[in-house]
Parts: C-alpha cells; structure tokens; sequence
C-alpha cells in the first residue's frame, strides 16, 4: 500500500471514529411538552442525556432565544412548533432551526414581558433529564386581585364582600390567624367608612399538576385530573354557600394542568388570606386491594402511622417531580414554613379533619378512622387550619371507576361542604373588619 492510500485510510478510520464519538456524545429528544397557564407557562425538553444550553432575552418585540448544544434538529423537537395553544398567555409561537452544527436554537416569541428561567433537571420517576423554560410575567399575578376580579365579574357592580379589598390592599401583610388564636385589638374604627360583612375564603389545593401526575390508576387515570374536577365542584358550592350570613368564596391553588411548587401552594393561600386549607388527593399502593378515603392535618411530633409517614414522604417528592428551580427557590420561605407552624394551627386542623372526615364516610369507605398526622409540607401554613383529604386509593380499580364517576365526585364534593359548613358551625371565624 502507497504511503498516500495509508495516510488517507487511517485518515477515514479517524473521521469514523470522530462520527461515531460524536454520536454517542449526542442527546436523543424523549419528549417536548408545554404547560399554559395563567401563573406561567412551562416548555419541557426531556432528553436521554443532559443537555447545555444558552439563552438571550430580547425586550423588543418579546422573545427567547435558547441555543441548545450537542443536539441536531429532529422531528422530535418540530413538534414543538404544533403544540402552542391559541389561548397560551405568554407564548405566541415558536420556531426551530439548526443555528450550527451541534446546535438546535429555539426561539420562542412571546406575547407580554416575561421573567424566563432557564434550568436543568437530572432523572427522576418516570422522567430522563429535562431541560426547563420556565415563562413568568414581569408582573407577577397577585392571587387576591384575581380572586376579586372573579368576584366582580359574578356579582356585578353591587356591594360585595370582597369590595374593599379593591382599595384596601394592605390587608395583605395581616395574615389570617387559627381559629384558637387570641385576635389583637383592634383599633378605634374611623368615622366615615362603612363596615362590610366578613367574608369566608377557602383555599382548595388540586394535589399535583403539569409534569407531576400524581398517582395513575391501573385503566390510566391520572390523579391530578380527578382531583382538579372534585376542586371545581367544591368550589362551585363554596361560592354558592355562606356560613351565618357570611358570604363564603373558594380559591384555587391551580385552576389548570399546571405545576405549582409546595411552598407556592402555601404561600398562595396566605396570599389570599384564607381561613381554611384543603388540599385534595386521590391515593394509591402497591397493591391494588388498598380502598378508601383518609384526612390528615400536620404533625411536629412524628407520624401517627407508619402508612401516614410513607404517604408524607411521598407526596413530599412533588417538587422534585414536578420541577423546581433550586437556584431560585425561596430558603427562607421554606425555613418558615418549616418552624413557625403552631400547636393552635395543628388543633385546628385535627378539628376540621374529624368535621370532614364524619360525612366522607357517609358517602364511601373510610381507610382509616380518625384524623391521621405526619410532616406534609403543604400543610405548614402557621396561620391556616390545612387538612389533606385522600379522597379514594385510585390504584384500586373499583375506586379509580368511582372517581371518574360524575356522581361520586358530586357525592364527595356534597360531603367536603358539608364539612366545611359543619366546623364553622362550632368554631366561628374571627371577625375582621373590612372598609371601602
């Protein structure tokens, strides 16, 4: 063989080994999937292997462009485009192309201002690593404007409860208070203003959401879905109900197929100044002979159960399932959430619990008889009694019928009501005072 046949064989043996390095270093796309919402909206890349990125924010006209290296473009990454919704807040269209070789650039136009984040998350559950594009507004939505405005949009300009709150805003550094907690004394009231009725806000918590599905049931019901239809329906008949001539109004932790944080769960309520927390849930085991329904409030002191501290340390992993920045998370807001929960809080809750727990069990079978307690970290608002209500085990193929059912989802809505309406009957909210 010539020297110059030689040098270009060994030359191609090289270029092949190159091609073959670089293929193996490369990224396959598992899935793309987008979450609207009106809080924000989520692009998730999952891939098999962790993927580098770069991004460059542009204000005018609104877009994000993300250079995504050691990846080519495939139809994987196309589908992108197609799977923008029209009713999308933030996203108005995305585009796709190969900006250079080993580098796929996403551009994606956007409809208002938005505070992106842009962050990477390793395997967990079901999911392969994940590249995340987190979309907030500029102006982050305030829960209460929201819940006045819907409000208004259902009463119309006449007197409402919720009026004064329009403007009077700084209710919202007076936290509620636990039903067993002393009220301060309030001051001397100024002439002038007219007093209005104390209205009643329950805080309803859809457990799960976006890329979190909670548990699935053996015909491929997904939890988060059965849980959000019980939220509406509650909510339905909290804003149709009121408690001693007080009217009453419901707020949801999520109102769509969206991810929100534990912490965000909690801070939301507060937001809202909430008189009561309950976050709904559909169980499930590893076996599917597990059945009925189960209520459990906080616990400082360890589980009640060995069953009740496995379902805390489970539903304690949503964050890691569903997402969370770790870069941006508030440490000081889990800290207090953390220390501040108080043995009045705690009372109050076990109150609410047993309130519910008596007309769930008229409705379907009960798992466990009382109240149970373990460290759930969606529970540990200081201030709000928060219960978490299992409403059935939907591993159970029976039970998972069940909450598909319409009929059972209004039987178990009726008996959450039913509940509610029952502890205000025997532990009266605390006055507040509200003024135009």
């Amino acid at each position: 063989m010539s020297p110059r046949r030689r040098s270009l064989v060994r030359g191609g043996v090289l270029a092949l080994l190159l091609g073959r390095q670089h293929i193996a270093s490369g990224a396959a796309i598992v899935a793309v999937r987008i979450w609207p919402a009106h809080d924000y909206s989520r692009v998730t890349i999952e891939s098999d292997a962790q993927l580098r990125s770069s991004q460059t924010h542009v204000a005018s006209p609104p877009r994000l462009a993300v250079d995504i290296e050691g990846l080519e473009l495939d139809p994987a990454l196309r589908e992108l485009v197609g799977k923008v919704r029209a009713d999308d807040p933030f996203i108005a269209g995305i585009r796709v192309g190969q900006y250079a070789p080993g580098t796929v650039r996403l551009v994606i136009d956007l409809k208002q201002a938005v505070r992106p984040q842009v962050f990477h998350l390793p395997p967990v559950a079901a999911y392969s690593h994940r590249l995340v594009l987190d979309l907030f507004p500029e102006q982050p939505v305030d829960p209460l404007e929201a819940l006045i405005a819907e409000r208004l949009r259902d009463t119309g300009p006449a007197p409402d409860p919720l009026g004064d709150l329009i403007a009077q805003r700084t209710l919202r550094n007076d936290p509620p208070r636990s039903a067993s907690a002393p009220a301060p004394m309030a001051p001397a009231p100024a002439a002038g203003p007219a007093r209005t009725d104390r209205l009643i806000i329950i805080a309803l918590d859809p457990g799960h959401g976006g890329e979190d599905p909670g548990a699935i049931g053996p015909n491929g019901t997904r939890e988060k879905d059965v849980v959000l239809q019980i939220a509406r329906r509650l909510q339905a008949r909290i804003n149709a109900s009121s408690v001693n001539g007080h009217a009453m109004r419901a707020f949801l932790t999520r109102d769509a197929d969206f991810f929100v944080p534990l912490g965000v769960r909690v801070q939301k309520a507060r937001r809202v100044q909430a008189d009561l927390f309950v976050s709904i849930h559909a169980d499930a085991f590893t076996t599917p002979r597990a059945r009925g329904a189960s209520v459990y409030a906080l616990s400082h002191t360890g589980a009640s159960s060995t069953a009740a501290r496995w379902l805390a340390t489970k539903e304690n992993q949503a964050d890691l399932i569903g997402g969370v920045n770790v870069r941006e998370h508030d440490h000081h807001m889990a800290r207090v959430l953390l220390d501040m929960s108080t043995t009045a809080q705690i009372r109050d809750s076990l109150r609410l619990g047993e309130a519910m727990l008596g007309h769930i069990g008229r409705v379907g079978r009960l798992h466990k008889p009382r109240v149970e307690q373990a460290g759930f970290a969606v529970l540990k608002a200081p201030d709000i009694p928060s219960v978490l209500v299992e409403t059935a085990f939907i591993s159970n193929p029976e039970e998972e019928e069940r909450l598909r059912s319409d009929a059972y989802q209004d039987q178990l809505a009726d008996a959450l009501m039913r509940g509610i309406t029952g502890y205000f009957t025997a532990n009266p909210p605390l006055a507040r005072s509200r003024s135009m």
